[in-house]
């Protein structure tokens, strides 16, 4: 096998689920367990409050995530830059939802027609299960437990960027905000970026906020840098979105490079 072969398995095996370890602090949060009717497990949720939470009876937006475990996943490093942005008045105050993951790869890739792509990741349509999940499911348990408000977005990185845009292309209804680090888009013979002049006639008429980046992995910026270009010409107006090309960072560093600015643009109105 030629050496540039080994580097390509190399990188979308990486982009599809290989999780680095970081000696983030855990931040005070609550976790519960709720079954997956459609999946049929059990999983773990873990919710983070912004310090204003016990003042008073208002109302909080809710930010999303898979990878939302507390090991070898994304929680604590995202619920941590939200308390600091929110102490420093730089966002209002969101409550963070984390999904911890049983089997990433099933759930946060949609069908693919595509039979390379099974040396990666599961073929079949988990994606669709696990949107069903958040939000047919667990969106109503956090509305029982927290004191909530309409407003509702969804962060991910890598698989889970995927899970992200593509979600944002088939239901976008389901969510406000969307944040997508090097989304790997290449899924499925990049069906997403291929077929987005015809996904984006399912935005609905309510505003929607797209923040998307991507890395100097070249099987992923190749089609997030054709997505923008897409959007140039067809985002509607109600879309408020933007790219930001990020060749200098690395897949695994593109998270935490990009995190406050992220945040900082899609959660301020």
């Amino acid at each position: 096998m030629k050496p540039i072969t080994y580097l390509v398995i190399a990188l979308l095996l990486f982009s599809c689920g290989t999780r680095v370890k970081y000696d983030d602090p855990i931040p005070v949060h609550e976790q519960f367990q709720i079954h997956a009717t459609k999946i049929d497990e059990e999983r773990t949720i873990n919710v983070w409050l912004p310090p204003s939470y016990g003042e008073g009876n208002k109302n909080f937006p809710v930010m999303y995530m898979a990878d939302g475990g507390i090991v070898m996943e994304d929680f604590p490093h995202i619920a941590n830059t939200l308390d600091e942005l929110i102490t420093k008045e730089s966002i209002p105050p969101f409550i963070l939802v984390g999904i911890e993951n049983t089997n990433r790869r099933r759930d946060l890739t949609g069908a693919s027609s595509n039979k390379k792509d099974s040396i990666y990741c599961p073929l079949t349509d988990g994606a669709s299960e696990f949107r069903h999940f958040i939000t047919e499911e667990l969106f109503q348990e956090i509305e029982k437990r927290y004191r909530v408000n309409d407003t509702k977005g969804i962060i991910g990185e890598s698989l889970s960027g995927l899970f992200v845009m593509e979600t944002f292309f088939l239901s976008p209804e389901k969510f406000d905000i969307y944040i997508a680090m090097d989304p790997s888009l290449w899924w499925n013979n990049h069906y997403l970026v291929r077929n987005a002049e015809q996904l984006i006639q399912n935005l609905d008429e309510q505003e929607k906020r797209l923040w998307f980046a991507g890395s100097n992995a070249v099987d992923i910026s190749t089609y997030t840098q054709q997505l923008e270009e897409k959007l140039k010409r067809i985002a509607p107006e109600n879309l408020n979105w933007k790219y930001v090309d990020q060749p200098k960072e690395k897949h695994h560093t593109i998270f935490r490079a990009t995190k406050e600015e992220a945040l900082i643009w899609s959660l301020n109105p």
